[in-house]
Formats: C-alpha cells, sequence, structure tokens
C-alpha cells in the first residue's frame, strides 16, 4: 500500500498526522519518506532558510536513510514506530529525476508513507490524504493541483462547515466535499481516520462508504 499525506501549506500538522498513523498501525511496519523541494536556499516557494541542496550541485537530489530517532521530520517516523525512514531532497522541477530511485524504494516495503504533494505528478497511491487548515489562507500550487484528487481530508482548526472555511483561488467547493477527520492536537490521526487507513491497509478500498465524516 502507498499512502500519501499533503497539505495546503507549511507547519499545519503533516508530519504529526503521517506519525500519527504510523504509531497506531504497528503492524504496517511502514516505510515513511519525506520529500522536501527547495529553491534558492529556502524550502518550498514560501519555506525558510535550509540546507536542503546536495553538496555536488551536479546530483538532481539527494536521498538519505534516517538511522536514529530525533526531532526531525524522518527521526520522528522512526520515533513513531517506522521499520525505515527516508529524506529526499530535490529542487524544485526536478522531483521527475528522483522517480525510478523511488520507484525501487517502493519496491522494497509492503507499505510505505509519504509526506509529499508533488508525487503525485509522477505516482498514483492507493490513498492521498491532504491536510487542511482552514484558518490558513495560503495554498501551494502542488495541493490545489491535486485536491481534487483527495481520498479523504484531515482538518486542523477551525470547524467543517464554517462559513469561515477559505475558499482559496482556484479550488472549487465541491472539491472539499470529502470524507473528513477533525486533528484534534497533540493527536493528529484520531480513530476515525485510522480506521479508514486500515480498512484499504485490509484489502478495502471502499472505505469511504463509511459515513465518518467530521460533525
Amino acid at each position: 500500500m502507498l499512502l500519501v499525506i499533503g497539505g495546503h501549506s507549511r507547519n499545519i500538522g503533516k508530519t504529526s498526522v503521517v506519525a500519527g498513523i504510523i504509531a497506531a498501525l504497528p503492524e504496517a511496519r511502514w516505510q515513511a519518506i519525506k520529500i522536501t523541494q527547495y529553491g534558492h536556499s529556502v524550502c518550498e516557494a514560501e519555506g525558510d532558510a535550509c540546507h536542503c541542496a546536495p553538496s555536488d550541485p551536479l546530483h538532481r537530489f539527494a536521498l538519505n536513510e534516517q538511522k536514529a530517532p530525533d526531532c526531525t521530520d524522518s527521526g520522528r517516523y522512526l520515533a513513531a514506530g517506522a521499520a525505515r525512514a527516508w529524506w529526499l531532497r530535490t529542487a524544485q522541477g526536478n522531483l521527475g529525476h528522483a522517480i525510478p530511485t523511488l520507484r525501487h524504494l517502493l519496491t522494497q516495503a509492503t507499505h510505505t508513507i509519504v509526506e509529499s504533494n508533488s508525487i503525485l505528478r509522477f505516482i498514483r497511491p492507493d490513498l492521498y490524504i491532504p491536510v487542511l487548515d482552514f484558518t490558513v489562507s495560503d495554498i501551494k500550487d502542488s495541493a490545489r493541483m491535486f485536491l481534487a484528487r483527495a481520498d479523504a481530508l484531515v482538518i486542523v482548526g477551525g470547524r467543517v462547515g464554517e462559513k469561515s472555511e477559505p475558499l482559496w483561488q482556484g479550488v472549487p467547493e465541491r472539491w472539499l466535499h470529502k470524507p473528513k477527520f477533525k486533528a484534534l492536537p497533540p493527536c493528529y490521526a484520531g480513530a476515525d481516520l485510522i480506521d479508514f487507513v486500515r480498512r484499504t491497509l485490509q484489502g478495502n478500498p471502499d472505505a469511504s462508504a463509511d459515513d465518518a465524516l467530521l460533525r
């Protein structure tokens, strides 16, 4: 199974959702992959200063396996119980160069969870679940591009159905008509979300038929 967790902006809880799913479903022995895109020494278009770029500018991407739990995103995956964790970095627009290596990684595990939106340009997952915070007006181009393909949504902050929900430019309201699961920090992966993912793990991809909508 390939599960992709995306999101429309930075710092809205994507890694916490990934870690929560890993911790709640240890039987999956997840391989977890963090994908970071950088440009002009920042993570993503509006990110903070970083050192993500490979030391050799001739290399289009860098891939490192996380060896021990720590406070990094990939370290948090291991702390949550992932069998293996990786950090893939690539310049914006260059993710395609890493796809053959990424596809090979996917063959090395029965179940993989990836934190990314842009991977959907190249690979179709079994589940795509973006994290949304309706109190944050920013939206990544990658999130806008793929939100219609979401199988479910994880909602952080605010309440679904409130008139305060932003209708982001280029995002029709109908795209938000998906099964929705509330993230209540510090628990970003509640029982309904875990059950939704578990059903796909067990070979029942029609988990969305169960009306586990956020109320």
